[in-house]
């Protein structure tokens, strides 16, 4: 009797060893050996492991479930395209606007030295002044090639041509009035003096002949007035204007200003539309200077439909951009260059404790068979 319980008592110790050897064995070979191993060139089997082994295939499995259960389209747009999410991305894209933008201690100098843009006044400055030069000598050129005639609208010349009368009666009428007056009267009798004057003792014997010269001016004066007066007289005028005006239409403009000091011109336009437009002193105040609503029109109209368009944009581009993503693919890759020791590693430490309790219950299962076996032979002898 004492024999066969210590022959029972070493079948279940043995039992046990087996069993939990056994299974400490199995889940070491879930990842030893790493490699293959070859004695020449025979491998032996159940190396590598069978993870390392079905490594490729348990990837591209763990992708295709990552990609149809795990990571779906209905998973991001619970996710990210919730109402909490969006309210969130709004406060904080108000608070942003609010501190950087519409702020009054940053002027827009200040951004664009920010963005690297600090000589843009004076960039802007040379610009100005290029586009006017430029203006300024397609103008000279314009002048210098092309005549009055051409360079004036239809309708101008229309106007021009109506008002030749109508200055030529206006001249005549100042003329008229002019002749009336004791000025005139005195222009007459000392135009009258001067001529005779010049004409030496000829002209003093006419003078002497004629006697008191203000009979003379008068009669002069009514001579001028009735030519002054007469219709032919403004048709003569009328012509000869009009004939002097069509001269002058077939000239540029040029032939008439060549003594004018465009250089001069050309620089006091530059100076003062830079001086107007002050362009330093305009970027040197803030964004909320020019647009007192900014801030609020941003917060409050801007940002909410920006985001709001954005979030539904992002969330119809979903499915096409997870497409794109190839995550199986992804997750396969990361799979396959995952260290295979930090795998095991990662395994062992979430399952420690299980995988212990499968070792220890592996040897309690070789233990009772051990007992089992045991007693069986017990019984038969």
């Amino acid at each position: 009797m004492e024999n066969a319980v210590v022959t029972i008592i070493f079948m279940a110790v043995v039992g046990a060893i087996i069993g939990g050897f056994t299974n400490f064995l199995a889940i070491k070979m879930l990842f030893r050996p790493y490699n293959a191993l070859y004695i020449k060139k025979w491998r032996l089997p159940f190396t590598p492991g069978l993870i390392p082994k079905r490594r490729q295939e348990l990837s591209k499995q763990i992708g295709v479930t990552v990609r149809n259960y795990l990571l779906t389209p209905e998973v991001f747009r619970k996710k990210l395209f919730n109402e909490e999410i969006q309210s969130t991305v709004l406060k904080f894209a108000q608070a942003k606007v609010e501190e950087t933008i519409f702020t009054d201690d940053k002027t827009i100098s200040d951004w664009l030295k920010q963005g690297g843009f600090e000589q843009l006044p004076a960039r802007l400055e040379q610009k100005v002044d290029v586009i006017i030069e430029k203006q300024f000598h397609t103008m000279k050129n314009t002048l210098s090639t092309k005549s009055i005639d051409a360079l004036l609208p239809n309708n101008v010349h229309q106007v021009i041509d109506k008002k030749i009368p109508e200055v030529v009666a206006y001249i005549l009428e100042k003329g008229e009035e002019y002749f009336l007056s004791a000025k005139g009267e005195v222009t007459i009798k000392n135009m009258m003096d001067d001529f005779l004057g010049s004409k030496g003792s000829f002209g003093g014997m006419i003078q002497m002949f004629l006697g008191d010269s203000a009979s003379i001016v008068s009669k002069i004066q009514r001579e001028l007035i009735n030519f002054l007066k007469a219709p032919g007289t403004k048709n003569l005028l009328v012509n000869i204007i009009s004939q002097e005006w069509d001269k002058v239409k077939q000239q540029p403009i040029m032939n008439y200003l060549e003594e004018v000091d465009f250089d001069s011109i050309l620089s006091n336009i530059q100076s003062y539309a830079k001086k107007e437009l002050n362009i330093r002193e305009h970027l040197n105040q803030p964004i909320s200077y020019y647009w007192p609503q900014g801030n609020d029109y941003a917060k409050h109209d801007l940002l909410p439909k920006l985001i709001d368009r954005g979030f539904k944009e992002a969330e119809n581009k979903l499915e096409d951009v997870l497409n794109r993503l190839n995550l199986d693919e992804v997750v396969r890759e990361q799979v396959d260059s995952f260290p295979l020791e930090k795998l095991e590693e990662l395994v062992l430490s979430i399952a420690s404790k299980e995988l212990k309790m499968i070792t220890v219950l592996g040897a309690v299962l070789g233990g009772i068979i051990g007992i089992v076996q045991g007693l069986i032979v017990f019984l038969l002898n």
